[in-house]
């Protein structure tokens, strides 16, 4: 059987690995997939560096429109990146009876449902496994391997660079600024390094699960988004102390009222093994109703890792090339006929726990108040420590953590404790999640 050519448009870090690894293991590769996978056709604007990475035959070219267009192209593998380019390559390519393998996150949480409905339409495929997580086949999972299961819920952290500044903050007692630099300084994190940093890139990441989770459409701006540029050592610290670990989380839910799709600091027990996933490593935990919590574990980037996943969707996709698309597992694991109108819980209707830190006069009374106002919103408080305060200082630190309530309640509450007299500082709030397999 004569093999699935590839055209290849991007020859950055995931280039790269994909090209390295379909290479190293060609025949064990070919094994698996019942006949070859040969990448004939690479594009990148740096013609020298593609030059570089090709093997002897493989056409080059500067112009990723020469790929989507030629007609000996099967499988086009879109590895650049961005919005308006690559979406406007992926759709031609679709429009051309391509197969299409990506690991735009980006791309696919703001303007998947577009994507899968031409694929859908013209009888193609969109892999996407190396979208989510670098090398864990967390895709594969929900897609086919749950797929018993009426998914619960899904807690994952999905941005190894923020989960590496966090890690050095707790480890060495650095603060953000400084762990941020050392990131940047390692190769972790970009020079702008707003997207992970600010929860977007994890944000992209939590809509494509859930979608698949729950059979919805992508709705990326419904995501509720909250970084960890605020996040202080002392946090770090008193968690830690309480037994709780402090990660970037994406969660998505499924509740009576709608769907959870949340992306903030969390305080999880370090007794959870999410909890105890350190540096740039991702970490996945999928509640099913009949499998339980399942734990998804390794590098969520890198060269190799990453090219791992698009590998295994080149193998996937020349299984499947010749089957009626009616018998290919759906984009999003559900038929697109019926995908589900479910709504987004706005975050003000969200219940969850609550780590709240207060600085407040050394004072009788004071914590009385704070207690009073939180009784009158219906808001219980499961723990609390009152800091010794510093030789002569008039401040203390309260901490307190919540038993369950809702986030507007939370926020009325600490609109009303900033007015107290013996408040002194802001109100730190950081929520809270069990992740027990209940």
């Amino acid at each position: 059987m004569k093999p699935i050519n590839v055209g290849l448009i991007g020859v950055g870090t995931v280039g790269g690995g994909t090209y390295a690894v379909l290479e190293r293991n060609q025949e064990e590769i070919t094994r698996r997939a019942g006949r070859g996978i040969v990448v004939s056709m690479i594009a990148d604007r740096d013609l020298e560096k593609a030059r570089q990475l090709a093997g002897e035959g493989v056409t080059v070219t500067a112009d990723a429109n020469e790929v989507v267009s030629n007609p000996d192209i099967d499988i086009v593998v879109e590895l650049i990146g961005g919005y308006t380019v690559a979406k406007e390559l992926i759709l031609k390519a679709i429009d051309n009876g391509k197969h299409v393998i990506t690991a735009n996150k980006a791309l696919l949480a703001s303007h998947g449902t577009e994507i899968f409905a031409a694929a859908q339409k013209k009888g193609v495929m969109v892999a996407f496994e190396a979208a989510v997580a670098g090398g864990i086949p967390i895709i594969k999972a929900l897609r086919e391997g749950l797929t018993a299961n009426r998914i619960e819920w899904i807690a994952g952290i999905i941005n190894g660079t923020s989960n590496f500044i966090l890690s050095e903050m707790r480890d060495k007692g650095l603060t953000f600024d400084t762990a941020l630099k050392q990131a940047q300084k390692l190769g972790y994190a970009e020079a702008d390094p707003t997207f992970d940093i600010e929860g977007i890139d994890a944000a992209h990441k939590l809509t494509i699960m859930a979608s698949i989770a729950f059979g919805i459409p992508m709705q990326f701006e419904k995501v509720y988004t909250e970084g960890i540029a605020k996040l202080t050592r002392e946090d770090i610290r008193y968690a830690e102390e309480l037994g709780y670990r402090i990660k970037l989380l994406g969660l998505t839910r499924r509740t009576p009222k709608g769907i959870e799709l949340r992306v903030h600091p969390t305080l999880i027990p370090t007794r959870r093994l999410i909890a105890n996933v350190e540096g740039v490593m991702n970490a996945v935990v999928v509640k099913g109703d009949a499998v339980g919590a399942t734990l998804y574990y390794g590098a969520g980037a890198g060269a190799e890792p990453t090219g791992s996943a698009v590998v295994a969707d080149l193998v996937d996709v020349t299984r499947m090339h010749t089957a009626d698309p009616k018998h290919r597992v759906p984009h999003l694991a559900f038929q697109p006929d019926l995908l589900s109108d479910t709504p987004i819980l706005p975050m003000e209707e969200v219940e969850t726990s609550y780590y709240l830190r207060l600085r407040v006069l050394d004072k009788p009374g004071a914590l009385a108040d704070i207690a009073r106002v939180l009784a009158d919103l219906g808001i219980s408080i499961e723990a609390m420590v009152q800091k010794e305060p510093s030789e002569g200082e008039e401040q203390v630190d309260i901490i307190m953590l919540t038993h369950r309530a809702v986030e507007k309640n939370i926020n009325t509450a600490i609109a009303r404790i900033k007015k107290l007299p013996t408040m002194t500082g802001k109100v730190t709030r950081i929520r809270m999640e069990q992740l027990g397999g209940k």
